[in-house]
């Protein structure tokens, strides 16, 4: 079991019983799934651009990430139905408790002239997303093999019913929320 997963169960659940006077544990928030995903616009002219995009993804995250492709066709954009524009990875369980705990702990410390995360990226739903600008943070990537700096969208879904609940859950989780 995971540092993280072994957390939630011995002291944040207690304490967001303590805080929000829950009537049982599993009303208590809990992290759903974590999704990743990373828009890889240049990939129109150049299919390699994306095949190293999956790549950098998969060893981000380890594992299988899968290509997206455009729902619409936007001319402004050069963008037909059907092309592969992306890629995304969902997480759950172990990996998921994995990939938060490295990307809390060890990528966003890691990031430049960081003050911590926009408090008030909640979607009004107990969701939280996260921008990262590059791929560099996390300590997996190498540095010389990057053909490109890319960012991605970090989504943490979870069964909060709202802001304040996901807030006080990702708090516990030591997010660093920006003061």
């Amino acid at each position: 079991m995971s540092r993280l997963k072994e957390t939630y169960q011995n002291e944040i659940i207690p304490a967001m019983v303590k805080k929000f006077g829950y009537k049982n544990v599993l009303q208590v928030p809990k992290l759903e799934k974590v999704v990743v995903n990373m828009g890889v616009g240049e990939a129109r002219e150049n299919a390699k651009l994306l095949e190293a995009a999956v790549k950098d993804m998969e060893t981000i995250t380890g594992q299988k990430a899968v290509v997206t492709k455009a729902k619409k066709s936007v001319a402004n954009f050069k963008i037909r139905e059907g092309m592969s524009i992306g890629c995304k990875v969902t997480l759950r369980g172990e990996k998921m408790y994995e990939f938060v705990d490295r990307l809390i702990n060890l990528a966003l410390p890691r990031v430049r002239d960081f003050r911590g995360v926009n408090p008030n990226a909640f979607d009004g739903r107990g969701n939280y997303a996260l921008g990262i600008k590059e791929q560099l943070i996390f300590p997996e990537i190498e540095y010389d093999k990057v053909d490109k700096v890319r960012g991605m969208d970090v989504i943490f879904v979870t069964t909060a019913k709202t802001d304040e609940e996901a807030r006080e859950l990702l708090t516990q989780f030591n997010m660093p929320f920006a003061k």
